[in-house]
C-alpha cells in the first residue's frame, strides 16, 4: 500500500486489526464457554476462559504485524474490554438460546 510504512500497519489498519482480533477472540471464548466446555455457567471456569482468550492476542497481534511495543496501558485495557464485552454479550445470546 501506498500508505503503509516500512515500519508496519498504519494507524488506521492498526486499529482495524486490533479491533477485530479482539472482537472475534470475545465471539470465540463465548462459544468455547458454551460448546467447548458444557461448563456450569456459574462456574469459574469460564473467567480463564476469557483471560487467556486476552492473553492470547499479543502474539497473535506481534504476528499479524502490529507493534505491541508500542502499547499503552490503555491500549491493553482496549484490547481486554473488547475482548470481555464480545464474550459477555455472545455468551448471553448462546445461553439464552439454549435454554428456550
Amino acid at each position: 500500500m501506498a500508505t503503509e510504512t516500512a515500519d508496519g500497519l498504519t494507524g488506521h489498519v492498526r486499529s482495524v486489526t486490533v479491533t477485530t482480533l479482539a472482537s472475534l477472540m470475545g465471539i470465540v471464548a463465548a462459544m468455547v464457554s458454551e460448546y467447548g466446555l458444557g461448563a456450569d455457567p456459574s462456574g469459574r471456569i469460564n473467567v480463564f476462559v476469557v483471560l487467556g482468550a486476552i492473553a492470547v492476542q499479543i502474539p497473535i497481534l506481534q504476528a499479524l504485524g502490529v507493534d505491541v511495543q508500542e502499547f499503552s496501558t490503555k491500549d491493553y485495557l482496549y484490547v481486554a474490554f473488547m475482548t470481555f464485552s464480545l464474550w459477555f454479550v455472545s455468551w448471553t445470546l448462546l445461553l439464552t438460546a439454549s435454554a428456550v
